[in-house]
């Protein structure tokens, strides 16, 4: 029998909170791409598990019980057992600063709270270019975004917009490819799609440079107003955002470029998240919409360098890194040019087209392999594992549950899956065995022609979008008063993020919209409880 305890658990006190176990268990094959009319035999893809986790297997009753606990609940008189801790016993108390998303999973060994401070230090860390006498911290650049992970994640949360005169596009930035080729290690994946970094400026646009070195642009944003009409006399303005790569530095961008804008996200829960079995992913996919129901959602399949394999991708907006590890090392990589062992040109993003970038001091020339060692990446990737979901706000709340039922009932959660359970896992006891609520499925769904960027990223086309998590989600202007929501902050409210949604959201978008206003506002409470 489950029963409640306290939010602030011991290592020993995790196992008493473990409801189920895990097992890594491959997907069925993919289909290979073949002419026009013809069939091509499935291609046997490496298993699609979790290669990164040391887990246990699950037993089918232990399997039963998982599926029991999560399907999705059908009363909205009372809060669910548990609900309240989102991240199970790694769940924090709500803080009510800007501090709530910077706090460590409950449950860690002292051992592991020194980890997690040491990386929190580096994730903080700025660093400076080449070459300098404070030799442990140069590297920057030559080209990047920001000078530290934390000036992109402000405050571990969401970043923002670049605002008028105050022009502050660390926290976003453009990416950018063109049409390519397939990996030959992806031709297995029938949709993949092929692209490559664009020649001259490489897979994202910096705006900042070292000394002697041309930054790449200035990002340029633009909006057109668009109102629409609620249920109920309401009219919510939306801001259709353009975007332009101004003042370029190194001449044009290739005719064929695509270019997509990111705001850095919320870093919380990503260690839950990794620890979800990849088995269980696969289950929510329905690629063909072969129950009818409109919402066809796909895995994202990657190379992951570390693993030398396939895996599902969880992590960023268009799920392009499979681990945290992975997706850590691409950031220093793209945003502050820092090499790492996973990424080890001390140039970044440049490309051979820019020499001046690639002839600059670096931080390898004092014997350094990489700019930060794997120790080091070890403590941020730490780090960014148990970075910790606060408690859910006001629960028993009629208001809120009211709105969790219009929620369930308007079928958001086609898509934002509320309730999963994690691995049980040697070495992670933090994230082991947890029964979860990141209202995700992290798969690729069609949003529409209003959020597409038109810009393909492995198998999510231009339509396309991993969903966002919303643990935490009521917090995000109380972290960064700047902070909007959806891939590039143009949703200054939940309520216009919602709005936004389109393709496979649409039938849920317009429930929302027809809602009487009480009932609206009833689910926007419910939003901003998580």
């Amino acid at each position: 029998m489950m029963r409640d305890v306290p939010l602030h658990r011991s290592a020993t006190a995790l196992g008493a909170l473990s409801l189920l176990a895990a097992a890594t268990l491959s997907a069925p094959p993919l289909q290979a791409a073949g002419p026009a009319g013809t069939t091509t035999p499935a291609i046997a893809l490496p298993q699609l598990g979790d290669p990164h986790l040391t887990v246990v297997p699950r037993t089918v009753e232990e399997t039963a019980r998982i599926q029991a606990i999560t399907a999705p609940t059908t009363e909205f008189d009372a809060p669910e057992p548990f609900e309240a801790r989102p991240a199970g016993a790694a769940t924090v108390r709500a803080r009510k600063d800007d501090e709530a998303y910077s706090q460590h999973s409950a449950g860690l060994t002292f051992e592991e709270e020194l980890e997690f401070k040491l990386g929190n230090g580096l994730f903080k860390k700025v660093w400076v270019p080449s070459p300098a006498s404070t030799r442990a911290s140069d590297g920057l650049g030559p080209l990047y975004n920001a000078r530290s992970c934390q000036r992109c994640h402000l405050k571990d949360g969401r970043g923002h917009v670049p605002e008028g005169p105050d022009y502050a596009a660390a926290t976003m930035f453009l990416r950018v490819s063109v049409p390519g080729p397939v990996p030959e290690q992806l031709q297995a994946v029938h949709d993949y799609i092929g692209t490559a970094p664009e020649p001259t400026y490489g897979g994202q646009l910096q705006d900042i440079s070292a000394p002697g070195v041309p930054a790449e642009y200035r990002l340029g944003v633009t909006y057109s107003a668009e109102t629409i009409s609620l249920n109920g006399g309401e009219t919510v303005t939306l801001q259709r955002p353009s975007y332009s790569a101004d003042s370029l530095g190194y001449g044009p961008l290739q005719a064929d470029a695509m270019l997509s804008p990111r705001v850095a996200p919320t870093m919380i829960g990503l260690g839950l998240l990794e620890a979800i079995p990849a088995a269980d992913i696969l289950a929510l996919a329905d690629p063909e919409d072969r129950d009818g129901d409109g919402i066809s959602g796909r895995p994202s399949l990657v190379w992951s360098k570390e693993h030398q394999q396939i895996m599902l991708g969880r992590f960023g907006y268009k799920g392009g890194m499979p681990t945290i590890h992975e997706q850590s090392a691409g950031a220093f990589a793209g945003d502050i040019g820092i090499s790492t062992p996973l990424n080890p040109a001390h140039w970044g993003d440049c490309t051979e087209a820019q020499t001046a970038c690639r002839a600059a001091p670096h931080g390898g020339e004092d014997a350094r392999e990489t700019e930060i060692d794997q120790p080091n990446m070890d403590l941020v990737t730490f780090y960014s594992q148990n970075l910790a979901v606060p408690a859910r706000r006001a629960i028993e709340d009629p208001a809120v549950l009211r709105g969790k039922e219009q929620f369930y009932n308007a079928g958001c959660t086609s898509c934002h899956t509320p309730k999963f359970v994690t691995h049980r896992m040697d070495g992670r006891d933090a994230q082991s065995f947890q029964l979860i609520w990141p209202y995700s499925d992290l798969l690729l769904h069609d949003m529409g022609d209003g959020l597409a960027d038109n810009r393909p990223a492995g198998r999510a086309n231009g339509r396309e979008w991993r969903t966002a998590p919303l643990w935490g989600i009521g917090l995000t202007q109380q972290v960064n008063p700047r902070a909007g929501f959806l891939h590039d902050g143009r949703a200054r409210t939940l309520l216009e993020a919602v709005l936004w949604h389109g393709g496979e959201a649409a039938a849920a978008r317009d429930t929302v919209v027809n809602l009487p206003p009480e009932d609206r506002a009833d689910l926007i409470r419910f939003l901003e409880s998580l």
